[in-house]
């Protein structure tokens, strides 16, 4: 699955202040919502919404983020000079870099999926689509 069909094949985009700056190659794996307490918190935001690339597909063209241990299982990417949320990233090694859909240039090209971890949802938030919601993490493929 990718985004949807007239997105560009390579993206550009960066954090607030400008320190950091990426490029996205090709079409994302999957483009996703997480509703997960800890990707709220990293995002300010009552939702997180990735666009999930391979490694290979994102180079730093521009600093780099500052990464913070966030769980057993992913670090979270964000520029230490403006606190702009950049990724998460699955250890010990993923080979996918999950980039915030925010942090994009122009992130109008990106279709959302599916919803992950909607059981720790806000309840007053809805977001009014008929894509797959999963209680917990997306069942494996």
């Amino acid at each position: 699955m990718s985004a949807t069909s007239s997105s560009p094949a390579v993206r550009d985009g960066g954090c607030l202040c400008g320190a950091i700056r990426f490029r996205a190659t090709g079409q994302p794996l999957r483009v996703t919502y997480c509703h997960c307490s800890q990707c709220r918190r990293h995002a300010g935001a009552p939702i997180a919404a990735f666009a999930i690339y391979r490694r290979n597909q994102v180079n730093w063209t521009k600093g780099e983020p500052r990464r913070f241990r966030s769980s057993d299982t992913g670090q979270r990417g964000f520029c230490p000079a403006c606190g702009s949320s950049l990724t998460w990233e699955a250890l010990p090694d993923g080979d996918e870099i999950d980039l915030c859909v925010g942090g994009f240039d122009d992130a109008s090209g990106f279709e959302p999926q599916d919803h992950l971890w909607t059981e720790n949802a806000i309840p007053w938030f809805h977001v009014a689509d008929d894509i797959p919601r999963h209680k917990r993490g997306r069942p494996k493929e």
